[in-house]
């Protein structure tokens, strides 16, 4: 070919592959598409797991590989298949707590922790700013051992209750969780500050990762500068990968900067698995610590590497019943009641051509991504870096009407305390406090209205 002609080719071709994307106009675009291009049209009880539609050949394989890694059961050593378990841990694999890709089930009277685990602190801060670890115990509970060692404690719920009621007289009844902690294998100090998780929904969440910092950070209020009583703020967290503070996104209070740390914590932590990035394992230098010559992690930096990869590439689902006159008019009253201030309808995710699956997408998770002060109500008085005591990171909402068909309950909230829509929302206070009221204000065709296009979500 005439050189003349391949430096015209290779300038065409340069132009349109640097072009930035048109913007999209969102008042015209699909809002059944959750997740951009990577929404999937499913509504059956496997729509969480669902990869991305975009994905083809080493993704797609890398996707598979990861799924089977999060499904993976690990059994004490020394074994053949899936050995690392413990010598303390909360559950034995990534799917025992986030069911089906869903969210975990809140424990019953008397019952002990199934996808609920406690953080554990005293009063203080770490070296970063992290929540100070308990002596003996570290900064989580582990409910659970392999044969011969001795879990750090048992753990059962309890509830009280109380009620709410609305403007037109219907009482809804509130529980509110507490935890026994018995038989701990030393004791455990009085002044133990303790936080409920529930494993939380894992789809969708490389789209939130791939939303850029500058975008978050920009959504912040925090001195309530437009007096509207809403002050989000970011949370900066320690990064042990590049071992800097940096711009928290994942967990109940935002204290992950990533998922691979996220993924990473939770093998330490949760199944006492050690990994390429916390390679000691949690009980180190307490009793049940099992010493191993062998200095390999328990997991490879492979195993982990798709296991992240399969969190983020797991689609969302699309909306459902967006034209249904009831979830229209349900739209235009959380907007009314101003839940649409935390829980953002819409992202842009940043352009990314390591990763253009997830690049320049227009995604509708209903959040900012900030940490809100939810009042005393929720308060679990615990810090955690910059949030304090009764702060909370908003939580997606795309996918929530599937909760029920999917994972076979509706419990909400950090802890589960909350057993559908209106008790979760009984429950917001401090910066949500009006919102609050304004839903108690709301009569009873309002109300079927506002859960209908939440169960359209």
């Amino acid at each position: 070919m005439n050189k003349y002609l391949v430096a015209i080719f290779t300038i065409i071709i340069f132009t349109v592959s640097c072009r930035k994307p048109n913007a999209v106009d969102e008042e015209t675009y699909d809002e059944r598409l959750s997740g951009g291009s990577n929404t999937i049209f499913d509504e059956s009880s496997g729509a969480f797991s669902q990869m991305f539609p975009t994905l083809t050949g080493r993704n797609e394989l890398a996707h598979e590989l990861g799924d089977a890694s999060f499904e993976r059961t690990f059994v004490t050593a020394p074994a053949q298949v899936n050995p690392g378990l413990g010598p303390i841990y909360n559950n034995v694999s990534c799917i025992s707590c986030h069911a089906a890709d869903g969210r975990g089930k809140a424990p019953d009277v008397g019952e002990g922790l199934l996808s609920l685990l406690l953080r554990i602190s005293v009063a203080g801060k770490g070296a970063h700013g992290e929540p100070l670890t308990v002596k003996g115990f570290g900064g989580q509970l582990q409910s659970h051992s392999i044969f011969g060692k001795q879990p750090e404690a048992e753990v059962t719920a309890n509830y009280t209750y109380t009620e709410e009621t609305f403007a037109d007289g219907e009482i809804v009844e509130l529980r509110k969780p507490t935890y026994q902690l018995s038989n701990a294998y030393i004791a455990l100090p009085t002044n133990l500050l303790v936080s409920a998780r529930l494993a939380p929904p894992v789809f969708g969440l490389g789209l939130l990762e791939a939303i850029s910092e500058y975008d978050i950070k920009a959504k912040q209020d925090i001195n309530d500068a437009d007096g509207d009583g809403i002050s989000g703020k970011a949370n900066l967290v320690y990064n042990a990968i590049t071992q800097k503070m940096e711009l928290g996104r994942f967990g109940w209070k935002a204290g992950q900067p990533n998922l691979r740390q996220q993924s990473a914590g939770a093998y330490n932590e949760d199944m006492g698995v050690t990994n390429p990035v916390f390679s000691i394992e949690s009980s180190y230098s307490q009793p049940q610590y099992v010493y191993s010559e062998n200095k390999e992690t328990e997991i490879s930096d492979s195993v982990l590497t798709t296991v992240t990869f399969y969190m983020r590439t797991l689609a969302v689902p699309a909306r459902r019943n967006v034209a249904n006159v009831e979830v229209v008019e349900g739209k235009k009253i959380f907007k009314q009641i101003d839940c649409a201030k935390c829980h953002l309808s819409s992202a842009k995710t940043a352009t990314n051509l390591a990763f253009a699956e997830a690049s320049n997408q227009l995604i509708h998770p209903y959040t900012d991504l900030l940490l809100h002060d939810m009042g005393d109500g929720l308060a679990d008085n615990r810090e955690e870096y910059d949030a304090t005591g009764k702060e909370w990171r908003t939580q997606a909402l795309w996918g929530i009407g599937l909760t029920k068909k999917i994972n076979g309950h509706t419990n909400f909230m950090h802890d589960g305390r909350a057993r559908n829509y209106t008790e979760a929302i009984f429950w917001h206070g401090g910066e949500a406090q009006k919102s609050k009221e304004k839903f108690k204000a709301l009569n009873k065709h309002q109300r079927v209205a506002l859960v209908a296009f939440l169960n359209s979500l």
